[in-house]
């Protein structure tokens, strides 16, 4: 695929929307003779395809398109899906010239697929669901030999196709244009949800008339509100949603990917054949710059259903340690040792709750990774051992990129074993990050991610202990000076794999990595704690995720909401956004709201840029002190539930924070909410609209007026209500961190419904190693409250 790049920035993303739509308005690939399913020919170049279909069970579908025969192996995106998934034997219960018919095992399925032209419907009890090439888009760039392997009499038009300037950088592709779509048409749904990560709305938009939402993971300093082009992260899981049914699509390829969603209305028969009604369709269509087709069709029907099929497929949110469901205090950066131990200390000299500092680049002697500032640090482990006392932590930041210098043992040692990302001539792949010049490891090999998990053990990165955790940033990866800012595409990867085709999964890889590291230091006996800014399909399985750079405006405290929201659709409950914003300086009421917010969402820290003033939430007046203050120690006393409700996301995918339609399937007026949303089953955080019976999660009133609620609000607080017919289990008070509480009591509150009953849950283990998983160390309770009796199971 031409992507034809531009050097400005907007112009790149209209133009690789604009030349993937060129190719693929040509002729679309239908068969003209009679086909032998499942093969068939790709008119355009008469190079035969080969369809794979599979059931797995719990209502998920696979299909594959590859070449049957390519010049070399396409990319099939490894490491992602926790096991080959197990297949069921679709019955073939109709087949005819060009037509086959599959019925899945529990019968309530059938896939009919067409061979000329090709096309795959998924039927559910008569009803249209899916259709795969309805809009005759699907295409397939075959492989093809090199330009100087070709017959002279071959045109040359599409010679360039292999080499492609933008700016100064020229993309060489050593083995040609490799780029797949194709189209998928969502029957009666006009909701769409996911693909994160974009600083857009939660329902996904039309872009028939405008850019399509990109998948491509880019370091975006202040990234722009309400744009399609791609930040920090790629999930490419679409969700969509009517009343009665919730469907996925699951497009399993990690290289520079587009999709287009046009959401329009067709007839369709009524009962009444003389009456035609208009029926909701949307088409979706996936673009890829290369590998194959590989994608899941989650058949829901809930959305309950689809999280599980999805963390069926790539696995389900790291349970986390207690510590980091606390508040986090970071900045950009905290000088010295001495900065340390004062903000420390501020904390508790104004009585406000905090679990872990955190130390940005400026740590680092000279932004070498797995050292220390010899000057500003001078005894780590004294100051980790100061912060343990208190029983707090230290989060440091660990990026991927290495400075080149033949005396720092990191770069040494990966030079010599040759675990760089190499460039298209085979050198060690350069480029200028916060070190200056600098070299990439290849996260993809796993000989490279043993090794670097290694560089964790206590013996190897002197001055860490066991309260030292990781932050893994820059790691789109980040490349200064490059195009886009990041690695070029001909950069080379393990088994000579191009980074085209990888790109979207390099963060995935290096998250992964440190997880492992910090899980074996500790002899496989203690959970590990990994913050990551670029991410990918199945990252909850190594930590969180935020939301990177935002600003300190009302704006992006306001889309935080649905970028979370859309972020836990695709399976990473575990996320965040930067409280007070990490750009510029908020005025105080802005960040007193976003205290507020930040603490009823499931990663809680305030981190600000080296440029902004300092805020540590002392210094904006005693009323904004006490606000404050009042917020974080109501996420404290919340943590039993929340701790709880990650057990929830852990065990059987349960978003930690969802839209308010997940818990409201059939109520279309939730459909479009964004400004407020669910924890869990049992609370929610908002002040508009309220579809059961509501209590004040503070004051206890019964909210008496069913529908829609409007709730006067004070800067005091923040309107969060728990629903009539719950119980939700407290801590009676907060302490100093989570770890001063162990021994603070519970408290349940039990919010009845109209029939005077209610249900609970409490989970609770050590809140740091795996011994719930390895010895069943664990207590997981359950509270009815019926006929006025209170009982625990």
């Amino acid at each position: 695929v031409s992507h034809g790049r531009k050097d400005s920035e907007s112009e790149k993303t209209r133009s690789a929307k604009k030349n993937i739509s060129d190719f693929l308005h040509r002729d679309s690939p239908q068969n003209k003779n009679d086909l032998q399913f499942p093969e068939f020919i790709c008119v355009c170049s008469q190079v035969l395809l080969q369809v794979e279909i599979y059931e797995i069970e719990g209502n998920i579908f696979r299909i594959k398109i590859n070449e049957a025969a390519p010049l070399r192996a396409r990319y099939e995106v490894p490491d992602v899906l926790i096991k080959e998934p197990t297949t069921q034997r679709l019955s073939v219960s109709q087949k005819e010239a060009g037509i086959l018919v599959l019925t899945s095992v529990n019968k309530d399925y059938t896939l009919q697929v067409t061979a000329n032209p090709f096309q795959v419907e998924l039927h559910s009890k008569g009803e249209t669901v899916l259709s795969m090439n309805s809009n005759g888009l699907l295409y397939f760039e075959h492989l093809q030999p090199p330009p100087s392997d070709r017959k002279s009499t071959e045109k040359q038009e599409d010679l360039g196709l292999w080499q492609e300037k933008f700016g100064s950088f020229l993309d060489f592709k050593a083995h040609g244009p490799s780029s797949v779509g194709v189209d998928f048409s969502l029957h009666g749904f006009d909701h769409v949800y996911g693909i994160p990560q974009h600083a857009e709305s939660l329902l996904l938009k039309n872009t028939s008339d405008g850019d399509a939402y990109r998948l491509y993971n880019l370091d975006i300093f202040g990234h722009k509100i309400h744009e399609k082009i791609g930040i920090y992260g790629s999930v490419p899981l679409l969700l969509a949603h009517k009343p009665n049914r919730t469907s996925g699509i699951f497009w399993l390829n990690s290289s520079e990917t587009l999709v287009d969603i046009n959401t329009k209305a067709v007839s369709g028969s009524a009962a009444d054949t003389a009456k035609q009604r208009a029926v909701p369709l949307t088409d979706v269509r996936w673009m890829s710059e290369s590998g194959i087709i590989d994608v899941f069709l989650l058949m829901g029907p809930t959305a309950f259903d689809i999280f599980k099929q999805f963390a069926q497929l790539t696995g389900t949110q790291a349970l986390p340690p207690l510590f980091s469901l606390g508040y986090h205090q970071c900045r950009w950066n905290y000088e010295d040792e001495q900065d340390v131990k004062a903000v420390d200390a501020g904390f508790d000299e104004h009585d406000i709750p905090y679990d872990v500092i955190w130390l940005d680049i400026e740590h680092t002697d000279g932004k070498r990774y797995f050292t220390w500032d010899k000057k500003k640090f001078q005894n780590p482990k004294r100051m980790q051992e100061l912060l343990r006392k208190k029983k707090r932590k230290l989060v440091v930041i660990v990026d991927p990129h290495i400075k080149v210098d033949p005396m720092y043992a990191l770069y040494s040692q990966g030079k010599d074993k040759g675990y760089f990302v190499k460039d298209r001539n085979g050198q060690d792949f350069e480029g200028i990050c916060w070190p200056g010049s600098s070299c990439y490891l290849d996260f993809t090999n796993p000989e490279v991610r043993k090794w670097y998990a290694d560089q964790f053990a206590f013996k190897t990165y002197k001055g860490s202990t066991n309260i030292l955790f990781v932050w893994n940033d820059m790691n789109e990866p980040s490349v200064f000076k490059g195009a886009e800012l990041t690695m070029q595409k001909d950069a080379v990867h393990y088994k000579n794999w191009e980074h085209r085709e990888l790109h979207n999964l390099y963060g995935f890889y290096q998250q992964m990595a440190t997880a492992e590291g910090l899980i074996k230091r500790s002899s496989g006996k203690e959970r590990p704690f990994v913050l990551t800014r670029s991410f990918f399909a199945g990252s909850q399985k190594y930590g969180a995720v935020w939301t990177g750079d935002n600003t300190a405006e009302w704006g992006y405290l306001k889309i935080s909401i649905p970028m979370l929201l859309t972020i836990s659709l695709a399976g990473i409950s575990f996320c965040g956004a930067d409280v007070g914003g990490f750009i510029g300086d908020p005025e105080p009421e802005l960040l007193v709201r976003w205290y507020q917010a930040g603490a009823y969402q499931p990663f809680f820290r305030g981190h600000s840029n080296m440029e902004s003033k300092r805020r540590e939430p002392w210094l904006f007046g005693e009323k904004n002190t006490q606000i404050i203050r009042e917020a974080i120690r109501e996420r404290y006393v919340l943590l039993p539930y929340l701790y709880t409700l990650f057990y929830r996301a852990h065990t059987v995918a349960e978003p930690v924070m969802r839209p308010l339609w997940v818990e409201f399937p059939g109520k279309l007026e939730t459909f479009g909410v964004e400004n407020e949303y669910m924890l869990g089953k049992q609370v929610w955080v908002g002040e508009q609209y309220s579809p059961a019976i509501w209590y004040d999660f503070r004051t206890f009133i019964r909210m008496e007026d069913p529908g829609t609620l409007k709730i006067p609000v004070t800067l005091d607080n923040i309107p969060v209500f728990q629903r009539g017919g719950t119980v939700i289990p407290l801590k009676t008070t907060a302490g100093k961190s989570t770890e001063w509480m162990i021994d603070v009591s519970y408290e349940l509150h039990v919010a009845l419904d109209t029939e005077a009953r209610a249900i609970g849950e409490l989970y609770l283990d050590d809140g740091h190693s795996f011994q719930y998983l390895h010895k069943k160390q664990f207590l997981y309770r359950k509270f009815t409250f019926h006929k006025n009796i209170l009982s625990s199971r």
